[in-house]
């Protein structure tokens, strides 16, 4: 599922966004989804957008959460805190496709 939510954000993430940013922790049980996520697409969603600005944020003790950053400044997060790998990457479909 991970990989089919990715599949078709593709190269349409400069489109509604300026920046992504992903936030965990690096060795937290509640971050393991997020890291897998990073792991297992990150370097796709890169080949696909190699302009686009995607930051992963580790630090320790610091609640996993996906921050996109649209238009004019404004900011949307959600937590991932004890998701999937598919749940994040349903998480950061969900930001991509919303407007703030």
């Amino acid at each position: 599922m991970a990989a089919a939510a990715v599949r078709s954000i593709g190269s349409t993430l400069g489109k509604n966004l300026r920046e992504i940013r992903v936030h965990l922790c690096q060795n937290s049980a509640a971050s393991q989804g997020a890291r897998e996520f990073v792991e297992q697409h990150y370097v796709t969603l890169k080949r696909s957008n190699p302009d686009f600005p995607i930051r992963v944020r580790e630090c320790s003790g610091v609640q996993a959460r996906v921050w996109a950053r649209y238009d004019f400044g404004k900011e949307s997060s959600v937590s991932v805190d004890n998701m999937s790998a598919d749940q994040v990457a349903g998480a950061l479909q969900t930001l991509v496709q919303s407007k703030p």
